[in-house]
Protein backbone atom coordinates (compact mmCIF):
# COMPACT_ATOMS: atom_id res chain seq x y z
CA UNK A 1 0.00 0.00 0.00
CA UNK A 2 1.16 3.53 -0.81
CA UNK A 3 2.15 5.47 2.59
CA UNK A 4 0.67 8.77 1.12
CA UNK A 5 -2.70 6.79 1.02
CA UNK A 6 -4.68 7.01 4.41
CA UNK A 7 -6.39 4.33 6.26
CA UNK A 8 -8.82 5.08 8.34
CA UNK A 9 -9.60 2.62 11.47
CA UNK A 10 -11.86 3.01 14.57
CA UNK A 11 -10.81 1.59 17.57
CA UNK A 12 -12.57 1.15 20.84
CA UNK A 13 -10.72 0.96 24.53
CA UNK A 14 -13.85 -1.09 26.95
CA UNK A 15 -13.48 -2.59 30.55
CA UNK A 16 -15.11 -1.97 34.08
CA UNK A 17 -14.57 1.68 35.61
CA UNK A 18 -11.64 2.75 37.21
CA UNK A 19 -9.30 0.10 35.33
CA UNK A 20 -7.23 3.06 33.71
CA UNK A 21 -8.97 3.01 30.11
CA UNK A 22 -8.78 7.10 29.84
CA UNK A 23 -4.79 6.84 31.38
CA UNK A 24 -3.87 4.08 28.93
CA UNK A 25 -5.32 6.12 25.64
CA UNK A 26 -4.07 9.65 26.72
CA UNK A 27 -0.28 7.81 26.98
CA UNK A 28 -0.31 6.15 23.88
CA UNK A 29 -1.76 9.55 21.95
CA UNK A 30 -0.31 12.44 23.90
CA UNK A 31 2.20 10.56 25.96
CA UNK A 32 1.11 11.72 29.08
CA UNK A 33 0.14 10.66 32.28
CA UNK A 34 -2.67 12.48 35.47
CA UNK A 35 -3.10 11.18 38.50
CA UNK A 36 -6.53 12.40 38.66
CA UNK A 37 -8.93 11.20 35.53
CA UNK A 38 -12.71 12.34 35.71
CA UNK A 39 -14.60 9.43 34.88
CA UNK A 40 -15.54 9.50 31.21
CA UNK A 41 -19.49 9.80 30.53
CA UNK A 42 -20.28 7.97 27.32
CA UNK A 43 -17.60 8.41 24.96
CA UNK A 44 -15.21 10.86 23.81
CA UNK A 45 -12.59 10.38 21.08
CA UNK A 46 -8.79 10.47 20.39
CA UNK A 47 -7.39 10.19 16.95
CA UNK A 48 -3.47 9.75 16.81
CA UNK A 49 -1.68 8.90 12.81
CA UNK A 50 0.93 6.63 12.93
CA UNK A 51 2.52 4.94 9.60
CA UNK A 52 2.33 0.59 9.96
CA UNK A 53 3.43 -1.07 7.13
CA UNK A 54 4.12 1.59 4.84
CA UNK A 55 0.83 2.81 5.24
CA UNK A 56 -0.51 6.17 7.38
CA UNK A 57 -3.22 4.92 9.79
CA UNK A 58 -5.51 7.50 10.97
CA UNK A 59 -6.94 6.06 14.35
CA UNK A 60 -9.73 7.05 15.72
CA UNK A 61 -10.07 5.62 19.28
CA UNK A 62 -12.95 5.46 21.34
CA UNK A 63 -12.60 6.05 25.10
CA UNK A 64 -15.75 4.45 26.68
CA UNK A 65 -17.24 5.19 30.11
CA UNK A 66 -17.08 1.79 31.78
CA UNK A 67 -20.05 2.55 34.48
CA UNK A 68 -22.76 -0.16 33.90
CA UNK A 69 -25.43 2.70 32.95
CA UNK A 70 -23.67 3.43 29.87
CA UNK A 71 -23.60 -0.24 29.22
CA UNK A 72 -26.72 0.13 26.50
CA UNK A 73 -25.49 3.51 25.35
CA UNK A 74 -21.76 2.44 25.41
CA UNK A 75 -22.49 -0.75 23.02
CA UNK A 76 -23.76 1.92 19.92
CA UNK A 77 -20.23 2.51 19.90
CA UNK A 78 -19.13 -0.73 18.89
CA UNK A 79 -20.28 -0.30 15.45
CA UNK A 80 -18.23 -0.16 12.83
CA UNK A 81 -15.38 -0.61 14.97
CA UNK A 82 -12.13 -1.87 13.55
CA UNK A 83 -10.90 -3.05 16.59
CA UNK A 84 -11.10 -3.11 20.38
CA UNK A 85 -8.95 -3.18 23.10
CA UNK A 86 -10.15 -5.03 26.59
CA UNK A 87 -8.86 -3.23 29.58
CA UNK A 88 -8.74 -4.42 33.12
CA UNK A 89 -6.86 -3.41 36.45
CA UNK A 90 -4.42 -6.42 37.92
CA UNK A 91 -5.30 -5.25 41.27
CA UNK A 92 -9.06 -5.45 40.95
CA UNK A 93 -10.18 -9.15 40.12
CA UNK A 94 -13.44 -8.64 39.47
CA UNK A 95 -12.54 -6.40 36.63
CA UNK A 96 -10.56 -9.44 35.10
CA UNK A 97 -14.04 -11.20 35.58
CA UNK A 98 -15.94 -8.88 33.96
CA UNK A 99 -13.63 -9.46 30.54
CA UNK A 100 -16.47 -11.87 29.51
CA UNK A 101 -19.12 -9.70 29.56
CA UNK A 102 -17.45 -7.12 27.83
CA UNK A 103 -16.07 -9.18 24.83
CA UNK A 104 -19.44 -11.19 24.68
CA UNK A 105 -21.17 -7.11 24.05
CA UNK A 106 -18.91 -6.39 21.64
CA UNK A 107 -18.81 -9.59 19.76
CA UNK A 108 -22.84 -9.40 19.67
CA UNK A 109 -22.47 -5.86 18.42
CA UNK A 110 -20.12 -6.25 15.67
CA UNK A 111 -19.84 -8.78 12.81
CA UNK A 112 -21.05 -11.80 14.94
CA UNK A 113 -20.17 -13.90 12.57
CA UNK A 114 -16.80 -13.02 12.16
CA UNK A 115 -14.16 -14.99 14.75
CA UNK A 116 -11.51 -12.46 12.77
CA UNK A 117 -12.40 -9.70 14.52
CA UNK A 118 -9.22 -7.94 16.37
CA UNK A 119 -8.96 -7.36 19.73
CA UNK A 120 -5.77 -7.61 22.40
CA UNK A 121 -6.35 -7.02 26.32
CA UNK A 122 -4.08 -5.22 28.21
CA UNK A 123 -3.82 -5.91 31.92
CA UNK A 124 -3.04 -2.25 33.21
CA UNK A 125 -1.46 -0.77 36.58
CA UNK A 126 1.63 -3.49 37.30
CA UNK A 127 3.24 -0.83 38.71
CA UNK A 128 1.18 -1.21 42.07
CA UNK A 129 2.18 -3.47 44.34
CA UNK A 130 -1.11 -5.23 45.51
CA UNK A 131 -1.78 -7.34 41.96
CA UNK A 132 -4.83 -10.01 42.60
CA UNK A 133 -4.48 -11.06 38.85
CA UNK A 134 -1.69 -13.46 38.56
CA UNK A 135 -0.03 -13.40 34.69
CA UNK A 136 -0.94 -16.72 34.50
CA UNK A 137 -4.60 -16.64 34.75
CA UNK A 138 -4.81 -13.08 32.48
CA UNK A 139 -2.66 -15.11 29.98
CA UNK A 140 -4.41 -18.51 30.12
CA UNK A 141 -7.97 -16.64 29.61
CA UNK A 142 -6.12 -14.86 26.74
CA UNK A 143 -4.61 -18.22 25.39
CA UNK A 144 -8.03 -19.68 24.90
CA UNK A 145 -9.47 -17.22 23.71
CA UNK A 146 -7.31 -16.19 21.21
CA UNK A 147 -6.27 -12.89 22.29
CA UNK A 148 -3.24 -11.17 22.20
CA UNK A 149 -2.04 -10.15 25.86
CA UNK A 150 -0.08 -7.38 27.06
CA UNK A 151 0.74 -6.18 30.71
CA UNK A 152 0.59 -2.77 30.76
CA UNK A 153 1.37 0.49 33.07
CA UNK A 154 -0.68 3.49 31.75
CA UNK A 155 1.82 5.71 34.36
CA UNK A 156 5.26 4.26 33.80
CA UNK A 157 4.10 3.81 30.04
CA UNK A 158 5.48 -0.26 29.90
CA UNK A 159 3.84 -1.59 26.49
CA UNK A 160 1.26 0.83 25.87
CA UNK A 161 2.52 2.18 22.55
CA UNK A 162 2.85 -2.28 21.74
CA UNK A 163 -0.12 -2.95 22.48
CA UNK A 164 -2.20 0.00 20.48
CA UNK A 165 0.16 -0.98 17.65
CA UNK A 166 -0.58 -4.55 17.91
CA UNK A 167 -3.98 -4.06 17.52
CA UNK A 168 -3.68 -1.51 14.91
CA UNK A 169 -1.70 -3.74 12.40
CA UNK A 170 -4.52 -6.57 12.96
CA UNK A 171 -7.10 -3.65 12.21
CA UNK A 172 -4.96 -2.93 8.86
CA UNK A 173 -4.76 -6.84 8.19
CA UNK A 174 -8.52 -7.04 8.50
CA UNK A 175 -8.92 -3.99 6.50
CA UNK A 176 -6.73 -5.12 3.67
CA UNK A 177 -8.31 -8.70 3.35
CA UNK A 178 -12.06 -7.15 3.55
CA UNK A 179 -10.87 -5.00 0.60
CA UNK A 180 -9.13 -7.94 -1.28
CA UNK A 181 -11.98 -9.90 -0.75
CA UNK A 182 -14.50 -7.12 -1.76
CA UNK A 183 -12.59 -6.29 -5.30
CA UNK A 184 -12.45 -10.02 -6.08
CA UNK A 185 -15.94 -10.13 -5.80
CA UNK A 186 -16.84 -6.92 -7.35
CA UNK A 187 -14.75 -7.87 -10.77
CA UNK A 188 -16.12 -10.98 -11.60
CA UNK A 189 -14.84 -12.24 -15.22
CA UNK A 190 -17.58 -14.13 -17.47
CA UNK A 191 -16.33 -18.19 -17.21
CA UNK A 192 -13.77 -19.35 -20.40
CA UNK A 193 -16.50 -22.15 -21.26
CA UNK A 194 -19.15 -19.80 -22.34
CA UNK A 195 -20.08 -19.41 -25.57
CA UNK A 196 -19.57 -16.71 -27.19
CA UNK A 197 -21.32 -14.80 -30.36
CA UNK A 198 -19.75 -14.87 -33.23
CA UNK A 199 -20.92 -12.50 -36.35
CA UNK A 200 -21.00 -14.91 -39.83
Amino acid sequence: MNPRKKVDLKLIIIGALGVGKTSLLHQYVHKTFYEDYQTTLGASILSKIIILDDTTLKLQIWDTGGQERFRSMVSTFYKGSDGCILAFDVTDLESFEALDTWRGDVLAKTIPMEPSYPMVVLGNKIDLADRQVPPEVAQGWCKEKDIPYFEVSAKNNINVVQAFEMLASRALSRYRSILENYLTDSIKLSPEDQSRSRCC
